[in-house]
């Protein structure tokens, strides 16, 4: 038989037993939909959180103390918790770190902050952020409104703000065109607004940035008690090749600044922006594990269905098929057209439950905060895994059918 000829045939096949077909493609898709949906959405996810993170600096990392307890047993040096890091350190390093970099300098005096603007008044709990000339770009804020604060307003410690989209929301009718050249009040501090930072949205957990208010880090010393407070030294490198230079000068460095021995641990810790994201990327591998496993068992049952409805095929048309062959039929090509149903049935199934899998996965992903990812490498496993199912589940009907004698197939009834 021609190859177009046995096609015609499987689908013709195919078509005459539609409620079977269906019912078994039905179970092939929801297979495949577990599979393609769970993958879609960790892969979603994954970018949305990659994008959240280069918004914030990519090529940075920070300094920051030990909070961990590193207390130990035994004998030798007994390591201790890292002080906070006061103002002097953070300005002894800014002045002694000679790597190419920009530095930034924030301080977060208060988390529970009340700003008031007329008759409104947000609630007690409103971030400060002080900060240095380099801190909003090293960590990704844009202005979308108004201005940065100049160098004289930052070397003078200038009573001026630069808030964030829920402030606005809050004190300023959500118009914040409004608040630029207004005067707001911080406790009970008068500072004017010059700026509006651009909202960073709710993906990644960052909705607390758009509670905010941005001030002059020499402000926030003047206003604010910071005594014992913990400053944050972060490093934005140009290239993500300079990371681990810059980062083990910084290390020695700061080491230097603590005034730490030789035979002491560091009390401190670098921590550089996408450790946690690889940490996230790093767990979700056993989630991909799982989805898989999941997926197979579903197509496992979805082939044993299959194969059954194959072999109750063959039953069926025992007496077509020997007919078939005394027309010339040969065994490879009644084998080939059995495969080939089997395989038509698995893509159909395949392809239904892709479609369903990445509008599942993506609506997961679009709750959440993600991204639109076309997940084109789940996509083509999906289409040759549904071949192999179609491979394993038909191979044994197909054979069997190949193998009725033509005589006693023409007599079975």
């Amino acid at each position: 038989m021609q190859t177009i000829e046995i096609l015609k045939m499987a689908w013709a096949s195919v078509r005459a037993n539609t409620l079977r077909s269906v019912l078994t493609l039905l179970i092939i898709a929801f297979g495949i939909m577990a599979l393609v949906g769970i993958l879609t959405a960790l892969d979603s996810l994954i970018f949305s959180l990659n994008d959240n993170f280069n918004s914030l600096g990519s090529n940075s990392f920070t300094i920051e103390r030990k909070f961990q307890d590193l207390k130990r047993r035994g004998p030798g040096p007994q390591p201790k918790l890292g002080e906070p890091i006061d103002y002097a350190q953070a300005m002894s390093f800014v002045e002694r770190f000679n790597f190419p970099s920009k530095i930034s300098l924030s301080l977060t005096p208060t988390q529970s902050a009340t700003i008031q603007h007329g008759d409104k008044k947000s609630n007690p709990n409103v971030s400060i952020l002080a900060v240095n000339e380099n801190t909003l770009t090293v960590k990704g804020f844009d202005i979308e409104y108004g201005r940065s604060f100049s160098d004289n307003e930052l070397q003078s410690g200038a009573s001026k703000v630069i808030i964030g989209t829920d402030i606005v929301k809050m004190l300023f009718n959500n118009k914040p065109e409004t608040a630029i050249n207004d005067d707001i009040l911080i406790g009970n501090v008068r500072y004017r607004v010059v700026g509006v930072l651009k909202s960073k949205g709710s993906g990644g957990g960052s909705q607390g940035a758009d509670r905010q208010v941005v001030i002059p880090l020499l402000n926030a010393k003047n206003v604010f008690d910071t005594k014992g407070q913990d400053y944050g030294i972060t490093i934005g490198v140009a290239s993500a090749i300079d990371m681990a230079q810059a980062s083990d000068v910084a290390s020695g460095l700061f080491r230097q600044i603590r005034k730490l021995n030789l035979n002491q641990e560091d009390d401190f810790e670098i921590f550089k922006s996408d450790s946690l994201l690889k940490l996230l990327e790093d767990n979700t591998v056993t989630i991909r594990y799982a989805a898989i496993i999941i997926g197979l068992i579903t197509l496992l049952g979805a082939s044993i269905g299959l194969m059954n409805i194959m072999l109750v095929s063959v039953t069926e048309r025992t007496r077509e098929i020997g007919i078939r062959k005394s027309l010339g039929a040969t065994s490879k090509g009644i084998m080939t057209q059995f495969l080939i149903e089997a395989i038509v049935i698995c893509q159909m199934g395949g392809l239904v439950g892709i479609f369903l899998g990445v509008l599942a996965g993506l609506g997961v992903a679009f709750a959440a905060g993600g991204h639109f990812v076309m997940p084109w490498a789940w996509i083509t496993m999906g289409v040759i895994t549904c071949l192999f199912v179609g491979l394993f589940a038909g191979l044994y009907p197909a054979m069997k059918a190949a193998q009725l004698d033509p005589i006693e197939a023409l007599r079975y009834e």
